[in-house]
């Protein structure tokens, strides 16, 4: 499988859970008029991101836990590291870096579910067979 992009790298880009390659959202996490607007379909491989009526509702689940571990270790960089002793301070640190990165946990917490749940058909794949829709090339 020489030739499979890397997961990880795809989920980082938030590119498409299924080919790795297109894009998955309409626009960066922190337009917030567009938060959390995914493309209906891929880009490159044309394979719907809409499996079901809230399929991407678990992604909640995995933003919660990011969320958490974001603050859990933004309380230990600034106890342990910066050795912040203030609990008014390290609470202001904890929530500021919840606030500023919650779109950006919001966004790869959908991009991170459907990496899970999405099966990889690229080109790399013995299953793969390219989609053709001349109708949506238009």
């Amino acid at each position: 499988m020489a030739g499979t992009p890397s997961r990880l790298r795809a989920i980082l880009g938030m590119k498409c859970p299924y080919c790795r390659e297109g894009r998955f959202y309409r626009s960066h996490p922190y337009d917030l008029m567009h938060a959390g607007d995914t493309l209906d379909e891929c880009p490159a491989c044309r394979r719907s991101y809409t499996v079901e009526y809230g399929f991407y509702m678990g992604a909640m689940y995995l933003s919660y836990g990011l969320t958490v571990l974001s603050g859990i270790l933004t309380y230990v960089i600034t106890r342990f590291v910066f050795g912040v002793e203030a609990m008014v301070w390290q609470l202001i640190a904890v929530g500021f870096v919840v606030l500023v990165g919650a779109p950006l946990v919001y966004a790869y917490s959908k991009v991170l579910y459907g990496n899970i749940f999405l099966p990889y058909k690229g080109p790399s794949d013995p299953n793969y067979r390219p989609v053709h829709r001349p109708d949506r090339w238009k």
